[in-house]
């Protein structure tokens, strides 16, 4: 087992064990078992990325994504797949990918038995089944589910067409 040096960090660590989340996000209704991933949630809404590549400009919300966009101006790709030619920045980016070859689809929906290969696939097909609805429009303040309806519906403000 672990050890833990205080009985906050013991409580926080058994509530990923409980599946207890008590953390909810007034903006989207969305509930966390940790203050701090609420936190982390919330600065989505808000749009906050202090981490600026000096590059290009880009934004992002974590220094970790800041660093591992900065590796791609390098065009470092260190990580190979040994099925096919392609290349990755990172180890992780690698064994996703590999997933193609094996047909792997470890993360399955709970709610209708789907699988994917990504977390992330998954985590945005949930969104059919809870109706979370992340992406706001800074113009109007309506919701939606996905990043790319949510620019479809931006254009409609620009007078860009879709």
């Amino acid at each position: 087992g672990k050890c833990f040096t205080d009985s906050s960090s013991l409580r926080k660590h058994g509530k990923t064990h409980t599946g207890e989340k008590n953390e909810k996000c007034l903006e989207c209704g969305k509930c966390f078992t940790l203050k701090s991933t609420l936190w982390l949630h919330q600065k989505r809404h808000a749009g906050e990325r202090p981490y600026q590549c000096p590059d290009c400009g880009i934004q992002f919300m974590h220094s970790s994504e800041l660093k591992r966009h900065q590796m791609r101006h390098k065009e470092e790709k260190p990580y190979q797949c040994g099925e096919c030619v392609k290349s990755f920045v990172t180890r992780k980016e690698l064994q996703v990918h590999e997933r193609v070859h094996t047909g792997e689809k470890p993360f399955k929906c709970g709610e209708c038995g789907n699988c994917f290969s990504q977390k992330q696939n998954l985590i945005r097909h949930q969104r059919f089944h809870t109706g979370e609805k992340p992406y706001r429009c800074v113009e109007c303040e309506k919701y939606f589910a996905y990043k790319h309806i949510l620019w479809i519906h931006h254009k409609t403000h620009t007078g860009e067409k879709p």
